[in-house]
């Protein structure tokens, strides 16, 4: 049986993906290559991973203001994760999943989740996301 839990939508949108799951923060400028996808920050634990297409569970954004460019970048590449869910407001990823949206008509649904929920979503997971924030896993 499946696991089902509330977040709060920042920008509402349906995904679905496997879960990629880091108890790290992660910049997207100088941590994730906008042309494939994977992170590229030696020091975070998803080095060599890709959250392209995968529902990407982490705290959240740290560093520059233009990973809002970078994942405009992702979605113009169809390498943008499916979603993202963070634990601390991102206001710089939300630009950037609006800026997405207006020029290229896809939705990177962003949502906020309680530290305590977000660890009962393991990489592996498969994971759906309902535009009022319902997460849902699959078996």
């Amino acid at each position: 049986m499946g696991l089902t839990i509330k977040a709060h939508p920042i920008i509402s949108g349906r995904a679905e993906g496997t879960v990629v799951h880091s108890r790290k923060a992660l910049s997207f400028w100088g941590g994730v290559d906008p042309e494939t996808g994977v992170v590229i920050d030696c020091h975070h634990d998803l080095c060599g991973k890709s959250i392209a297409g995968k529902v990407f569970v982490f705290p959240g954004e740290k560093g520059s203001s233009t990973a809002s460019a970078v994942l405009v970048e992702l979605v113009r590449n169809g390498r943008a994760p499916a979603a993202l869910i963070v634990m601390t407001p991102s206001p710089i990823l939300a630009l950037g999943a609006i800026i997405a949206e207006q020029l290229y008509g896809r939705t990177v649904p962003l949502a906020l989740l309680q530290e305590q929920d977000a660890c009962k979503l393991h990489s592996g997971d498969f994971a759906i996301i309902d535009v009022n924030g319902m997460i849902r896993t699959i078996d």
